[in-house]
């Protein structure tokens, strides 16, 4: 007996050292992963052992194949999704430093030059994998509103990323976690218990301690970039990025793994450009930087943060949502440490008691739902 494997010649090994070629068939039709076997002509006179031996793991015997029930794959490397996470905290801080670093640009400009660039990096993916251009039909009102919310969230990041200083703003996006499980209970239906509660309690302390508003600490405020207004508006913006940003988390879930993260990313970025061409013309802010170096930081801006969002997918590939949510903590210290290197700017301690604050809700809630999701993977094992 012998397996066959998948249409391609297989060959038994008969006593005279010769070997005899045998037909094959494809794998049962239930699709266990056991391996189908063949008698093979000759095969019991020449009085050779039957063999079971898997194609696809190089020839190993079949209860050792990654297809055999209870059988789990190793990892290639663990901790590799958390360094990706890293990474990821990395290149978007970094782009957000190179944006503070612009003079005389509109943010909306900015968000349509980083459009631009993953519209450029996602098209051949979308060849390759031949995803389309429009999605499944029941999924594309799903993606036109990721694109839409994204692209949004995306334009108010970056104002608030100029107005504002760099920790604070980073700090108030940070609460996205918080807002996402809100959003979850409300539109998916999902469980909202007293701990989600105090959380969200946690981050809006924390927001409130970077925001200050005058009518809590009184019309001196210090420790803030420019005007009291623009620092109002800064902090609106981000909060309103974050509510957007947790919006298309929940619309991604909803979607699940049915549309490529390509196409995803090809949404957002179709939408975003059309959306920022548009809002240029009407504030008739369209013009190229005058500078050479704003030009080479438009380009950095667009290919960091295609990289960030490429090392935070695969990171939630390879990694469980938990772990990643919590490393993303590094995004706030890689804000701080380029905000005191390169910026010159010391951090209030309102504004890191404030981190503080949004840090420990939206780990907490990282950490309970990873548990949760440890605890009903066990129930199913069961």
């Amino acid at each position: 007996m012998v397996l066959c494997q998948g249409g391609e010649a297989g060959a038994a090994p008969a006593a005279g050292g010769k070997e005899l070629e045998v037909p094959l068939s494809r794998e049962d039709a239930a699709g266990t992963g056991q391996p189908c076997l063949c008698p093979a002509p000759g095969m019991e006179a020449a009085g050779a052992e039957e063999r079971r031996v898997c194609g696809c793991c190089s020839g190993l015997s079949w209860p050792r194949c990654c297809k055999a029930p209870g059988t789990k794959k190793k990892a290639a490397c663990p901790g590799l999704g958390l360094f990706y996470t890293v990474l990821s905290a990395f290149l978007f801080s970094v782009a957000s430093l190179f944006l503070k670093k612009i003079e005389d640009v509109h943010s909306v400009e900015v968000s349509a030059f980083r459009c631009v660039f993953q519209m450029a990096f996602v098209l051949p993916g979308l060849i390759y994998y031949k995803t389309g251009f429009l999605g499944p039909k029941g999924k594309r009102i799903f993606l036109f509103f990721r694109g839409f919310l994204g692209s949004s969230a995306m334009i108010l990041l970056y104002y608030a990323f100029q107005v504002m200083p760099l920790a604070d703003a980073t700090v108030i996006t940070f609460s996205s976690p918080v807002f996402t499980s809100l959003l979850a209970w409300i539109f998916l239906k999902e469980k909202y218990s007293i701990w989600d509660l105090l959380f969200t309690l946690f981050a809006i302390t924390g927001v409130v301690l970077i925001a200050r508003p005058p009518f809590l600490f009184g019309s001196n405020v210090t420790g803030i970039e420019g005007s009291y207004t623009d620092h109002l508006k800064g902090t609106i913006a981000a909060i309103t990025s974050t509510v957007s940003g947790a919006s298309t988390f929940v619309i991604l879930r909803k979607v699940g793994k049915s549309v490529h993260y390509f196409l995803s990313i090809w949404y957002y970025a179709v939408i975003g450009l059309i959306g920022c061409v548009i809002a240029l013309f009407v504030m008739n802010e369209w013009r190229l930087p005058y500078c050479g170096k704003d030009r080479v930081l438009l380009i950095l801006i667009g290919l960091l943060g295609l990289g960030g969002q490429i090392f935070l997918t695969k990171a939630l590939q390879i990694e469980k949502a938990g772990p990643v949510a919590i490393m993303k903590t590094m995004d706030v210290v890689f804000a701080f440490i380029l905000q005191i290197l390169f910026l010159n700017h010391l951090p209030t301690w309102w504004t890191v008691g404030g981190a503080l604050c949004v840090v420990a809700s939206s780990s907490g809630t990282a950490i309970r739902k990873w548990r949760q999701s440890l605890k009903k993977a066990k129930q199913n094992e069961i």
